[in-house]
């Protein structure tokens, strides 16, 4: 190749791919589709965490059978997984029968019109806080995730190639980690400074849903490189004219690497939801400390005063987590990605939570929690959600569409499940304390370890050519 031939790639670049350089290697032609799916999972991700810190928020003042509010969460999660499995059916069904614009738009305007019943219903609003209600929120965000985030991702997916994801995908990750940041600052801003009550945030998480609609039909129009003519647009999302939850887990039972990729996201889900539960009660003995030092005894008051300080603790809490994985996204993911490859960055969060969860079981008090599990979801936010959908840029589109979903939701629910029944043990039958269930969770991250060295190696099969 003679140095003109060299140099004319960059020359076609436009001057928004010369800045995109800087971040990723973006090629020309990719440049305004890649941005724009950039803003669109920014707004989604912002929609997003309005909606997740009023989640706790809403779960720590519902009573239901005297259960504590480190059961109420976890058998909350548990029942969310149940009711997900029927969800997920319905959307593979969607997905078989819709085109893939279709699909998008009428699931996310679903979910805006669900958010409307929810501010109704919202604590101190028009229904004076029905029974349950919290409970319901909870199990909804839920499906939130499935139908507007997970989509988003199933659908990048289908948008690019395995070659154009790698180099790609960091760049719109960055996106979904930046768009976190900016809706859990706002959602700590508003709800310290009473500007709204947090219920209200259920309002506001409609406007960036609302944009991202029209995103999403640019996106899909001007297919990867903005050439148009993207079959997604034009047919149903999968092949298939049906199916259901069954069909999506049939598909991970038949296939070596679909069974990997389940098991590491049930070992994954396990252990990150031991360590969200123990955060959770953490905090609540923090607020019920600070609530007896206000003198606070009013019931509504107190119901108002947890409610709002939980909310505000995850508002500050995300906004850290994503800060900081804004900074990995922006910095390290894409290098890694490309200089390291897909065995290290799927390696990264086991790596790290093994050495987190031994710290938090040789000192677990708050401080110490607040600032490992930081720095857990914050890998686990930028480097490790980029390398989750690197590995379903091999896949066909049924499997982005029927087996991911199957597997972000059945998998990741049932590991909700035991996740739960650690905290039975540790609350009911008293069989484990704290600290054994954060040493379970280091056995778990040997585990994942182990399970994740499968996945790579099915990856490579995958994207190695066959010789000949």
């Amino acid at each position: 190749m003679t140095a003109p031939e060299r140099s004319e790639e960059p020359a076609r670049l436009s001057p928004l791919e010369r800045a995109l350089r800087l971040v990723t290697d973006v090629r020309p032609g990719e440049g305004v589709t890649a941005v724009v799916m950039f803003a669109n999972v920014f707004l989604i991700l912002c929609a997003y965490y309005f909606v997740k810190p009023l989640r706790d928020g809403w779960i720590a003042t519902s009573n239901v059978g005297g259960l504590s509010k480190l059961e109420m969460k976890a058998y909350t999660s548990f029942a969310q997984s149940l009711l997900l499995v029927g969800a997920v059916g319905a959307f593979a069904r969607l997905a078989g029968r819709w085109r893939r614009r279709t699909l998008i738009v009428r699931s996310t305007l679903f979910c805006m019109s669900n958010l409307l019943v929810f501010w109704f219903l919202r604590p101190g609003g028009l229904a004076h806080d029905p029974p349950l209600a919290g409970v319901a929120f909870y199990v909804w965000v839920g499906m939130f995730g499935v139908f507007v985030v997970a989509q988003f991702w199933a659908f990048a997916a289908d948008l690019y190639t395995d070659e154009r994801g790698r180099r790609l995908m960091p760049l719109i990750g960055i996106g979904a980690t930046l768009g976190a940041v900016a809706g859990s600052y706002l959602t700590e801003k508003i709800v310290d400074a009473s500007v709204l009550d947090s219920g209200s945030l259920l309002l506001v998480a409609n406007v960036p849903l609302a944009m991202s609609l029209l995103l999403t039909a640019i996106a899909d129009r001007r297919g990867a490189t903005g050439a148009g003519n993207d079959p997604g647009a034009l047919g149903p999302a999968t092949s298939s004219g049906g199916g259901d939850v069954g069909e999506g887990l049939a598909m991970v039972w038949h296939d070596p690497y679909l069974v990997a990729v389940a098991a590491m996201t049930l070992v994954m889900s396990w252990l990150s939801t031991n360590g969200e539960n123990l955060l959770f009660n953490v905090v609540q003995e923090a607020i019920a400390k600070n609530l007896t030092k206000a003198g606070i005894s009013d019931p509504r008051a107190v119901s108002a005063f947890v409610r709002e300080g939980t909310t505000a603790f995850y508002g500050s809490f995300f906004f850290w987590v994503n800060t900081c994985a804004l900074g990995l996204q922006a910095l390290l993911t894409s290098r890694l990605l490309r200089y390291g490859g897909f065995a290290p960055t799927l390696l990264l969060l086991p790596t790290v939570a093994l050495l987190t969860y031994t710290g938090m079981a040789l000192l677990p008090v708050l401080l110490v929690i607040r600032v490992l599990k930081t720095a857990e979801n914050s890998i686990n936010y930028s480097v490790n959600n980029t390398a989750r959908q690197v590995l379903w840029l091999p896949t066909t589109a049924e499997m982005k569409y029927k087996a991911k979903p199957a597997i972000e939701t059945f998998f990741v629910r049932f590991g909700d499940g035991l996740a739960a029944a650690t905290v039975l043990f540790v609350v009911q039958l008293q069989v484990l304390t704290l600290r054994s269930a954060l040493v379970l969770n280091v056995v778990l991250a040997v585990v994942w370890l182990l399970i994740a060295q499968v996945v790579i190696r099915e990856h490579h099969r995958l994207t190695t050519p066959a010789p000949g």
